[in-house]
């Protein structure tokens, strides 16, 4: 009695006793024993008030896990997606792999990377935007498929969908082109949503809780636009060699005369990606494949085989947003590398999104890529529409949160070494 006198919401304790049944018939253990574990030093929430307060949950989210039983849940349903698509892979004969975190040329996707400083080597290194560089390495050196399940950086803003690090799962096949893939995602996902849910129908509060949710049906087959179709029939005839003047002139014209704001720079490509964004993207509520984007918008991907200037490329939307992207692999080094020096251009004109050429992946290009198609999915972004869940945060063990100490130096490289440097005299 005195142990239990002293006990509090929150111990951890160690009991001996024997099973039996209350006089309500409830199963209970009459103990004999009682010891207490680990204290709990803090008071923590009552899980019949809950534990509701966003910011306090995403920060400290071990009480979150302790008290509310959806978050684990949504935490479990994430794993077993992840095994679920690793399985998939599996009995197909793909291997696991792992490639470098830390490169010096931030390569493999369009995207602004992390900067970080190697003291050993005097130099500094990129944070992986994407792994594909080194997936297709493998590819060349005979093994045909490859998969890899892994962290990316991307220093990039952070909102509602979008978290500076984040999982995505990335597979590379050769003999195979993106015709292969689009029906091997068709059927990845329907399996999958029926393995998680129970049913090939799932209901999303993609307008918030607060808002009737929508239905999506991932019952296959899943519906293919191709792009510059698509767009044709929003009266946006886009005209070709897409890499004239006279077509940006036109796409400039169209933007404004249909109130689109663009960022600068106004390159083809970033017109173009936003008009798809307003005219097809937009309308992609349940599975839908935009397929056959332009060369200039793809600088990994193969030419198409019968349409001039177009790749054999496309990218899976669900709920009005990116799922997955993946295409049949440029495996010409010489096209490769001319397709990395017009990317190197774009970054001279402003755009820090750009790739540089990598001279490394051209060389081993030049050994020979098998025809092979490549795979790429966001496992965040899956998970939230899987278990409901409009914020990338709940999905994300820790995410990225502001300092709570808006005046902490705002991360400053110097300050971060005096910790450390800090941190090494303690120890």
């Amino acid at each position: 009695h005195a142990i239990n006198a002293e006990t509090r919401r929150g111990d951890i304790i160690g009991i001996v006793g024997t099973p039996g049944k209350s006089k309500r018939g409830e199963l209970s253990v009459f103990v004999k024993e009682m010891l207490v574990l680990s204290p709990c030093l803090h008071m923590p929430p009552s899980s019949k008030v809950g534990f509701k307060d966003q910011e306090t949950r995403y920060r400290q989210r071990y009480l979150d896990l302790m008290i509310n039983a959806k978050s684990r849940d949504t935490f479990i349903t994430r794993s077993r997606i992840i095994q679920f698509m690793r399985s998939f892979l599996d009995n197909r004969e793909f291997i696991e792999v792992e490639t470098p975190m830390m490169n010096m040329i931030a390569g493999g996707a369009t995207a602004k990377p992390f900067i970080t400083h190697h003291n050993d080597l005097h130099m500094d290194l990129f944070m992986r935007v994407a792994p594909e560089l080194y997936l297709k390495m493998l590819v060349v050196g005979g093994m045909d498929r490859v998969y890899e399940v892994g962290r990316q950086f991307r220093n990039e803003g952070i909102d509602m969908t979008h978290n500076p690090e984040f999982t995505t799962l990335e597979f590379y096949q050769a003999y195979a082109d993106y015709h292969d893939l689009m029906d091997m995602t068709e059927q990845m996902m329907s399996e999958l949503v029926v393995k998680v849910t129970g049913g090939h129908k799932i209901k999303y509060h993609a307008n918030g809780f607060d808002q009737e949710p929508v239905e999506i049906d991932f019952t296959p087959p899943f519906k293919r636009i191709s792009m510059l179709d698509g767009l044709k029939e929003f009266g946006i005839d886009v005209p070709l060699p897409l890499e004239s003047d006279a077509t940006r002139e036109y796409l400039i014209a169209e933007t404004k005369k249909r109130g689109i704001e663009v960022t600068p720079p106004h390159t083809t490509a970033r017109l173009l990606d936003e008009l798809v964004a307003e005219y097809l993207e937009s309308k992609c509520m349940n599975p839908t494949f935009i397929c056959d984007h332009p060369q200039i918008m793809s600088p990994l991907a193969k030419y198409h085989r019968s349409k001039p200037g177009m790749t054999e490329r496309f990218e899976l939307f669900v709920n009005c947003r990116e799922l997955c992207n993946a295409y049949t692999e440029l495996n010409d080094p010489i096209v490769q590398r001319q397709l990395f020096a017009g990317q190197a251009d774009a970054k001279a004109q402003g755009d820090d999104e750009a790739q540089l050429i990598d001279e490394g992946f051209c060389t081993a290009l030049e050994y020979g890529l098998p025809p092979t198609a490549g795979w790429g999915m966001g496992v965040d972004r899956l998970t939230m529409l899987l278990t409901d869940q409009i914020n990338i945060k709940e999905v994300l063990l820790f995410p990225a949160m502001k300092p709570e100490d808006h005046q902490a130096g705002g991360g400053k490289t110097a300050d971060v070494e005096k910790k450390l440097e800090g941190a090494s005299l303690n120890a």
